[in-house]
């Protein structure tokens, strides 16, 4: 099931990805001036509101939900979803521990490890959350 979701997400991130690459020359090529609200298309066409409505989303489904180990024990829970440049999701970012806030800590998983879990969480295999915690802690990249 996890699977399916996630390729669905690649899939949006790739159309969104394409539909902007295909329009960002095209205006520099003409020396059009920027788009104005209004005069360009928006949203999903028809055609695409089937895709949309048989999607699925990220935010109700994957961020937010535990991550457990085989014992059933909840030792982190899903933060982020990385896309990466090939416009595939590579990446789940976990966050592993911390009360209120204190001693948070976040670390990247590949979503090939991350298995369907009961009750709408996701299975972990071997993992325990003193070894998450050893993993490198993730960090964003700075936006240039």
């Amino acid at each position: 099931m996890i699977d399916r979701k996630l390729q669905a997400l690649a899939g949006c991130a790739a159309a969104a990805g394409l539909a902007l690459a295909m329009a960002l020359p095209a205006a520099a090529q003409t020396g059009a001036a920027a788009p104005v609200a209004g005069a360009v298309r928006l949203g999903v066409a028809v055609a695409e509101m089937d895709v949309v409505a048989k999607g699925w989303s990220a935010k109700k489904s994957v961020l937010g939900h535990n991550v457990v180990n085989d014992e059933g024990k909840k030792i982190a829970s899903v933060e982020d979803l990385i896309v990466a440049p090939d416009q595939k999701v590579s990446f789940a970012i976990l966050d592993v521990g911390g009360f209120l806030g204190m001693g948070e800590r976040r670390v990247a998983v590949p979503v090939e490890q991350l298995k369907p879990g009961p009750k709408g969480s996701f299975l972990l295999p071997g993992a325990t959350k003193d070894a998450l915690k050893q993993l490198p802690h993730f960090v964003y990249a700075k936006a240039h």
